[in-house]
């Protein structure tokens, strides 16, 4: 195989991985970005020489998973010529309003994102996809925290499934140094405050975000004991979408709780408040985060991300942020990872 082939394949790949990205980002149809995803990974499998003669004969559909859209994209990008459709989505994005200059500070002091999903629970790809778009984004670190058990809807992660994938996060890290793919978990709050998961496994993560996906019309007085008794859990490192506001498709109006008093029990006990990025969710609202502001907390700008290209959303949040006056050393993924690691473990001595 000649060096040749083997850069026009890989051009080939980023460019069906960069339509993804794109589409991703834009929150266009899911099915759209899988066909460009599913088509990257069926052509990096091909050896070189037989790409080449798939190009030159035009039968780049053969391939399993590759249709017309995407071998047209593969057979430009093999012969090195501008791909109108990659092209036509890069300037849409080149197109968008130029960003708030503090904001834009923000968004760039951020060194990674500690709620993100792969396709072991409801994310679309697998950890190794969205490492690689975190990368090109300029992270130096990402959490994978998907679902905890009760969430069967989401496929939550049971906990020899949790350990399974913790070996198989430290397997990557090996190879991936100095970039670092932190440990996590979504934990379910339960109806009482409890964490739905093996305290002892909590333990061995880096990264707990506590959300409530259930019962999100409890009575305000009993959701406000929920959520106090999550955050009070030593083991929470970060509140996740704390009203659970759909405002897109479904949607959903947010939770009654007393923000004062979970926002007081954040400040209290070190749990950061997610600024929760994803375009249907953009949680909490502004009155709310108005109060965790003034209660003294510490937050957390995450996408939420359920597949790559949605990682390119931390913009948002930092726009959100800088609103209220939140500064770089209030946001804990500003941090580098070794002072996340140590704030996380150092709120219970039980943390590894």
């Amino acid at each position: 195989m000649s060096a040749d082939l083997g850069g026009r394949r890989d051009d080939a790949v980023a460019a069906l991985r960069r339509v993804a990205f794109l589409l991703e980002r834009s929150q266009a149809s899911p099915y759209r970005s899988e066909a460009f995803r599913t088509a990257a990974g069926a052509v990096e499998k091909v050896a070189p020489d037989r790409l080449d003669a798939l190009v030159a004969g035009s039968s780049l559909t053969d391939l399993p998973g590759v249709g017309a859209r995407t071998a047209e994209v593969v057979s430009l990008a093999w012969r090195g010529r501008a791909v109108p459709y990659l092209v036509g989505l890069e300037e849409e994005l080149a197109a968008l309003p130029e960003p708030d200059p503090a904001a834009a500070e923000l968004r760039a002091a951020l060194r990674g994102d500690l709620h993100s999903h792969s396709e072991a629970s409801d994310g679309s790809t697998p950890i190794q996809e969205m490492v690689l778009a975190a990368l090109e984004l300029g992270h130096e670190y990402l959490a994978i925290t998907d679902h905890s058990p009760r969430l069967t809807v989401a496929n939550g992660l049971s906990a020899p499934r949790l350990r399974a994938q913790i070996a198989q996060v430290s397997a990557l890290n090996e190879v991936i140094d100095p970039f670092v793919v932190l440990t996590g978990i979504e934990c379910d709050i339960l109806d009482d405050g409890a964490l739905d998961q093996d305290p002892d496994l909590l333990d061995e993560l880096d990264v707990v975000v506590a959300s409530v996906h259930s019962k999100l019309r409890m009575d305000r007085a009993a959701m406000t004991r929920r959520m106090v008794a999550a955050v009070s859990n030593p083991r929470t490192d970060v509140l996740g979408h704390c009203t659970g506001r759909r405002l897109t498709g479904r949607q959903r109006p947010q939770s009654e709780f007393d923000p004062q008093a979970v926002f007081d029990a954040c400040a209290e006990h070190g749990v950061a408040v997610e600024i929760n990025c994803r375009p249907d969710r953009l949680d909490p609202p502004h009155d709310l985060l108005e109060i965790a502001v003034a209660a003294g907390c510490v937050f957390s700008i995450d996408t939420d991300s359920h597949a790559p290209g949605q990682l390119d959303w931390q913009l948002t949040g930092a726009t959100r942020a800088v609103a209220h006056g939140i500064t770089p050393d209030r946001v804990v993924n500003t941090w580098p990872v070794a002072d996340l690691r140590a704030w996380t473990r150092g709120k219970t001595p039980d943390r590894r």
